[in-house]
């Protein structure tokens, strides 16, 4: 009987979320759902010392945000918990240990200050099979000193003690066969002075806790998988190794290195799925929530990075990912990151979706810059009138808030230059017609307004712009008359009354 599949996202607490981890939750959890399996999120917190306040609830928002709802996880629970490596510390050891028995790991003693001091003495120095054998550890001590040393309680971390001159291969879903030899890999720690396990241990140990069938992670830990590959076929068999896909890089726009918050920071923008405020630092670096992008786009976008299924569709919903995604078709290469084509994307999804379904998120960005708004059938009206003009939700507020609230300014500059005595008039009269209307949609406004302007002899065009700007502020926003018929007749001849004292 084929096992469930079982996937994880295995993230440390250590501050925000990047794109590149947000893309690998999105992987596997479209690989889970589509195969009917779970989707498990494991903290990683083994390191103590880059614990972040607040981090681990941010992934959890981030998720929920995004629509990735994680199966079993320290916040939902599950069979295999505890889910955070912290609480599962005293399984670990029992392993390092069985590795010491078994002669495939030993006992280094070096302080922090040998350490340093071989790193001054050899360049670019690790700790492996070619250093080992002139370091304090239990290879070059006897076993009685061994032994003391461990009585009189020495600090110590136990490395895995690679062997000489081995390939290690193993099969990636991506990639196809990959080769290492271990004459190129130092020995790794696998258990700290604290006793708490290094990633290397514990990410595999609790593999094969939890059942996972499959590993995505990102390309950054390829070489440390002969490490993983060693560990698994000494502590379980490597018949039960998960199948690993190590994911391609989200790089700069010029593609020139992997994509940093540095990067973003100088080119103007978001690397996180949303705001993260340091504790420590105090800094605070924007996401693309806060910068108005819809959940669906951002997932969306992410999945065209470094995968497409092969049909030209750009456009996808969650469930269409579901249906369609195959690992297969995640390229080797890295993916540029785009902006420009990340807000398209955003643009495409705004116009999609019924504003309904988001006017809420734009009613935030509304009250961030001072304009109450009431959710009603008017509010979503105005936004369905304006949506096609609007990249990010943040738009929303630029293209509508004349609506809401009178024009900051005017652009008589661009009515001046035209302006005359028989256009003065026509407004003049416009007023006294609109006051006495009794109808107030749009096609009536037009068809008084162009019979006003026959009757004046004057180009329903050569009038249209001054309208435009007396109600708006500006030359921009949906048809005119659409404008005044959701303004209604008492703020439309105000707003006009007001730009003819002006002129």
């Amino acid at each position: 009987m084929e096992k469930k599949v079982r996937v994880r996202f295995a993230p440390s607490p250590t501050g925000g979320l990047h794109l590149g981890g947000v893309r690998t939750v999105l992987f596997n959890y479209l690989f889970a759902k589509q195969h009917g399996g779970d989707f498990i999120v494991r903290i990683e917190d083994t390191d103590q010392t880059r614990f972040v306040e607040g981090a681990e609830a941010y992934i959890f928002e981030t998720l929920a945000w995004c629509g990735l709802t994680p199966d079993e996880s320290p916040l939902h629970g599950g069979p295999f918990a505890p889910y955070r490596q912290s609480e599962r510390k005293p399984m670990y050891k029992q392993y390092a240990d069985q590795l010491i028995q078994e002669g495939k790991a030993y006992y280094a003693f070096d302080t922090a200050e040998e350490l340093d001091a071989k790193r001054k003495e050899i360049n670019n120095f690790q700790y492996s099979q070619a250093t080992r054998g002139m370091m304090k550890n239990s290879l070059t001590l006897d076993p009685q000193a061994v032994e003391q040393l461990l009585a009189d309680g020495t600090p110590y971390v136990i490395r895995i003690k690679l062997p000489e001159n081995e390939e290690v291969k193993f099969t990636d879903m991506i990639r196809g066969e990959v080769v290492f030899n271990t004459s190129q890999v130092d020995d790794k720690v696998l258990l700290k002075a604290d006793g708490m396990p290094t990633y290397h241990l514990a990410v595999v140990v609790d593999d094969y806790k939890m059942e996972i069938t499959h590993a995505f992670r990102g390309e950054e830990w390829l070489p440390s998988a002969p490490v993983h590959v060693l560990l698994w076929s000494y502590l379980f068999g490597i018949d039960n190794m998960p199948k690993w896909a190590h994911l391609p890089l989200i790089l700069k726009p010029d593609g020139n290195g992997k994509l940093s918050k540095r990067d973003g920071d100088r080119l103007g923008f978001p690397t996180f799925a949303m705001d993260w405020s340091d504790p420590k630092s105090g800094e605070t670096t924007i996401g693309f929530r806060e910068r108005g992008f819809l959940p669906e786009a951002f997932v969306n976008m992410l999945a065209a990075l470094g995968w497409n299924d092969g049909t030209g569709q750009e456009l996808f919903t969650l469930e269409e990912l579901i249906e369609k995604f195959s690992i297969g078709r995640v390229h080797k290469g890295g993916a540029k990151f785009d902006y420009e084509k990340a807000k398209w994307y955003n643009q495409e999804w705004i116009k999609k979706m019924h504003v309904a379904s988001y006017q809420h998120l734009v009613a935030g960005f509304f009250k961030a810059n001072g304009i109450e708004v009431e959710i009603n059938e008017k509010f979503t009206q105005i936004l369905e009138m304006v949506k096609e003009r609007c990249v990010l939700l943040s738009d929303f507020v630029a293209q509508a808030s004349f609506f809401l609230t009178q024009p900051e300014t005017i652009d008589i500059a661009a009515i001046s230059p035209k302006w005359d005595e028989k256009k003065q008039m026509f407004f003049v009269e416009l007023i006294r017609a609109y006051e006495l209307s009794t109808l107030w949609e749009a096609s009536d406004l037009e068809k008084e307004f162009k019979e006003l302007a026959a009757a004046h002899q004057l180009k329903p065009g050569e009038l249209m712009l001054p309208f435009r700007i007396m109600l708006v502020g500006g030359k921009f926003g949906p048809g005119v008359f659409e404008i005044a018929a959701i303004l209604g007749k008492e703020e439309t001849v105000s707003r006009i009354k007001s730009v003819l004292g002006m002129l």
